[in-house]
């Protein structure tokens, strides 16, 4: 679910950048929304993120693409707490990791995939969770 004029507030946002960041960023987009199509896309043009959850808050979050010079950042929401076999991920906060992806065959690289998607299911067992949790 995107939220209105989301398309345009991302094309602004990854105007100043390189072309080959802007393409990265929009394949990653384009891998993000596939994997998560559910999920709420949020442009926050004053930190340079585009982040998808359930909700706008950091709890709600499964990830965020932060474009910079030369990549894209994909920040994985609780990517501490997710199993990372292939040590795709780098940071040392106790939430919150990412991985640097350079080019678009980073995006095929199968455990990234299930990164996100431990991520995403981690998400909406959460979500269940606090659904379970409020009155009725």
């Amino acid at each position: 679910m995107r939220t209105a004029g989301t398309n345009k507030a991302v094309y602004d946002l990854l105007d100043p950048y390189p072309p080959e960041v802007q393409k990265l960023a929009l394949a990653s987009r384009k891998f993000v929304l596939r994997i998560a199509p559910k999920a709420m896309e949020m442009v926050d043009t004053k930190s340079k993120v585009i982040g998808f959850g359930f909700g706008t808050g950091y709890k709600d979050m499964i990830c965020s693409l932060m474009p910079a010079k030369t990549w894209v950042t994909l920040g994985i929401g609780w990517g501490a707490e997710l199993p990372d076999p292939q040590k795709l991920t780098e940071g040392s906060g106790k939430v919150h990791r990412h991985v640097k992806l350079k080019s678009n065959s980073d995006l095929e690289n199968p455990a990234l995939e299930d990164l996100l998607k431990a991520s995403l299911a981690r998400s909406e067992s959460q979500r269940q969770e606090t659904k379970a949790k409020s009155p009725r």
